[in-house]
């Protein structure tokens, strides 16, 4: 057991020992309902920009996990994987060399075949959790949403929408080109004239490569629900 402890402890171990507390930690909690997680939510927050806090935190690393072939999934999930691997290679390394020049190369070596490792469980948990939140996302099309931003188009355009639980997101919607103006608008204005900060406008389709919803003027539109 002291020897056990003192690889743990010792150069390059510890380097993931502490990490691997936390990750410990953080999925004790989340077993024992300390914490509110929610998986599905922080992938559609990855993809779609929707909700802030956590899910934003949870996007933010992402998109650093992503270059690495390590998105699509939850970035607590991933981290998590990572850690752990990367502390049982550096472990096990640690005690089967001797030296402080082979303790040196295992920290490499095992932040390599942590990536490796991680980024093959990242695969089928990928299309799990991708189709979870596509499905969940679309529970939004139908609904009328607020749009936040100064102007909605093909190209750009924000909206706040309330689902029907009462919890709200910001997601990324756009309006579809049009040949005439939107009603009410001014003749010759640009397409999506109409719908501007503070507007109503409903969500009638997803587009799940682009990550956003496709909107339209709320006093015009059809009951899509």
């Amino acid at each position: 057991m002291g020897e056990f402890v003192d690889v743990a402890l010792g150069f390059p171990t510890a380097l993931f020992s502490f990490s691997l507390l936390v990750v410990a930690g953080y999925w004790t909690l989340v077993l024992l309902g300390g914490l509110g997680i929610d998986f599905l939510g922080a992938g559609a927050d990855a993809d779609t920009g929707a909700g802030a806090g956590a899910g934003a935190e949870d996007g933010f690393a992402a998109e650093h996990l992503a270059p690495l072939g390590l998105g699509g999934v939850p970035a607590t999930v991933v981290l998590s994987v990572l850690v752990g691997l990367a502390w049982f290679v550096s472990l096990a390394g640690s005690a089967l060399l001797d030296g402080a020049v082979l303790r040196a190369l295992v920290l490499p070596f095992a932040l390599v075949v942590a990536w490796i490792g991680t980024r093959a469980a990242v695969l089928p948990l990928r299309r799990v959790f991708q189709g979870r939140a596509e499905a969940s996302l679309r529970d939004f099309v139908g609904l009328p949403c607020v749009i936040r931003t100064g102007r909605v188009g093909p190209d750009f355009g924000q909206a706040e929408v309330t689902a029907p639980d009462g919890s709200s997101a910001i997601v990324q919607v756009r309006q579809p080109a049009m040949d005439v103006p939107v009603a009410g608008a001014a003749a010759g204005a640009p397409a999506g004239a109409g719908l501007t900060a503070g507007s109503t406008a409903l969500i009638f389709d997803i587009d799940p490569d682009g990550h956003f919803f496709w909107v339209m003027p709320y006093d015009t539109a059809p009951d899509l629900r």
